[in-house]
């Protein structure tokens, strides 16, 4: 399989830093609450100096929204609704040990972090524009249709794993309890993004092996080196 940005998004977007990450092994039977603990603790230190629309990384994302043709305060990007969720309610919900563990990475870092349940997906995952005839299903079972033009993640099956690019994933292959395989992707887009996706990148995969004792494989994208095949 392989994951990768369609041209257009990085012509559109050239200051764009993706990270990705493929392990196998992933199971519901660990705890992760120490670590959630400890990276939430980072997060919230952020948030005390600045709300999180005033951080630099998301700041990044509210710009790219905008240029998307989205209202920024209407659709936010995943690690900045986490962030909010995470400043008015002192903490993140719980959901599955994996996705608890990014959702805290992804506020300690500010950097919005998709993990995709990869028996879910076909053949492929590309970043690109929707064509409008891609199908999406939300995590209440509903199918909708992106509307053309509009960033998604779109398999070979022409199904749309998550919509406004990093605003909402789909139901389809969320990690459940039956998760072994999982890709995680992680992009930024602010000044710093290429360090911080690789910092980001290196941290979850050394939680991964401690926790889960799953060895991963990890890469920074660039418009040179645009494909990450696992």
């Amino acid at each position: 399989m392989r994951f990768e940005h369609a041209d257009t998004i990085w012509r559109d977007f050239p200051e764009l830093a993706p990270a990705v990450l493929y392990a196998e092994g992933i199971r519901p039977d660990v705890s992760v609450d120490a670590r959630v603990a400890e990276f939430s603790a980072t997060a919230a230190g952020r948030l005390e100096g600045s709300p999180e629309g005033e951080l630099p990384e998301i700041q990044a994302w509210r710009r790219a929204f905008g240029r998307m043709g989205l209202k920024p305060t209407q659709y936010r990007c995943a690690s900045e609704s986490l962030l909010r969720r995470l400043r008015k309610e002192g903490s993140l919900p719980s959901i599955h040990p994996l996705i608890d563990l990014c959702n805290a990475v992804s506020v300690a870092y500010a950097i919005p972090v998709a993990v995709f349940d990869v028996e879910h997906v076909t053949d492929f995952l590309e970043v690109r524009h929707a064509g409008g005839d891609e199908t999406y299903l939300t995590f209440s079972g509903e199918t909708e249709h992106p509307a053309p033009g509009e960033v998604i993640f779109a398999d070979g099956a022409g199904r749309a794993h998550a919509r406004r690019w990093t605003n909402r994933q789909s139901g389809l292959s969320a990690v459940r309890d039956t998760t072994r395989s999982v890709l995680v992707v992680a992009e930024a887009l602010h000044e710093t993004a290429a360090r911080d996706v690789a910092r980001l990148a290196e941290t979850l995969a050394g939680e991964l092996d401690a926790i889960w004792g799953a060895a991963s494989k990890t890469t920074v994208l660039t418009p040179s080196a645009r494909r990450f095949t696992f």
